[in-house]
């Protein structure tokens, strides 16, 4: 069977990976085009097109698969499915008529809930004890094609958005060897979506990482665990920013006012900040220019910082 992965990203590498291990015949890998990244903005290529030049497979990096010029290029590898995990483009329907056995995606979520490009952090924004990967058909409306197979994973209480997609790559590499052979020997019957239990979180933008300390506590710990690796969590402090790597709700009768800060004892936390409901207990964070440190050492080179208000 002649199959094109399209994915770009680290926790994508697993799944092409599980398909050169299962000995289909991978005749090209689309993945995004290299892009400036890090510090010093150097080009920087995907990491599926440093995986799939190392295994010889052929990588194309289109800017767009909108043209006819394009479509006509994946149309000539003639493949029999198109696997897509974590792509980055839209498919249009002229990409998605190419193959005949169909396009086959891999979503970080249980479908139909948290649809759209940020199911993991969007799973721990809501609270969910259980989310899991599945494996739908491509159709033009974005995650709402018929599903294959899925797979449910629990999500720790000291998840983030790095930790758990790391969980469900592992388990989404796994399905989707299963369900795509599955799909080969039509073995497998695709599943409508129920439309009427499906949720949408749109795309996680930089400026929410900011912390709002007059949102509940419960809250905000689950914005830092969900905004973790991208864009990050951060308050302000004498005109610096500080990030907010990990932290826990800590239960209490002194609940100080939003942003103000105090220290704690016989917890985990040795530092806690009030919020609009509850305190936040600090376990990690990291001072802008500085590297990442304990709450517990931070405050033993920064004592001033007890008693004072964040955020300003």
């Amino acid at each position: 069977m002649r199959v094109v992965f399209m994915g770009s990203p680290a926790f994508a590498v697993l799944s092409l990976e599980r398909l050169v291990m299962a000995n289909h015949d991978i005749v090209a890998v689309y993945t995004q085009p290299d892009r400036p990244a890090g510090r010093g903005r150097a080009v920087m290529p995907p990491p599926v097109k440093i995986a799939a030049m190392e295994k010889g497979l052929t990588v194309v990096q289109p800017e767009s698969l909108k043209s006819h010029e394009a479509v006509s290029q994946l149309a000539g590898f003639r493949p029999d499915v198109i696997v897509v995990c974590a792509f980055g483009q839209v498919l249009t329907q002229a990409v998605l008529d190419v193959p005949p056995l169909q396009c086959i995606n891999l979503h970080f979520s249980l479908l139909p809930r948290h649809r759209g490009a940020s199911p993991v952090a969007a799973a721990i924004l809501a609270g969910d004890e259980i989310t899991g990967v599945s494996i739908q058909l491509v159709r033009v409306a974005l995650d709402t094609g018929p599903v294959l197979a899925s797979a449910a994973v629990p999500i720790s209480p000291r998840d983030n958005t790095g930790t758990l997609t790391a969980k469900l790559a592992v388990s989404g590499a796994h399905l989707l060897d299963e369900a795509l052979l599955g799909w080969l020997r039509q073995e497998r019957k695709p599943r409508p979506q129920d439309n009427t239990q499906a949720t949408y979180l749109p795309r996680i933008k930089r400026e929410e990482g900011e912390i709002d300390w007059h949102l509940p506590a419960d809250e905000i710990w689950r914005r830092i665990r969900a905004f973790n690796p991208w864009p990050g969590s951060y308050t302000h402090w004498q005109g610096r920013q500080l990030k907010v790597l990990e932290a826990v709700p800590v239960s209490g009768d002194e609940v100080p006012e939003p942003g103000r800060v105090i220290s704690l004892t016989g917890r985990e936390a040795v530092l806690g900040v009030g919020t609009g409901g509850g305190v936040l207990g600090l376990l990690t964070v990291q001072l802008e220019g500085k590297k990442a440190m304990s709450a517990a050492d931070f405050l033993r080179g920064h004592r001033e910082l007890n008693g004072v208000s964040l955020g300003i």
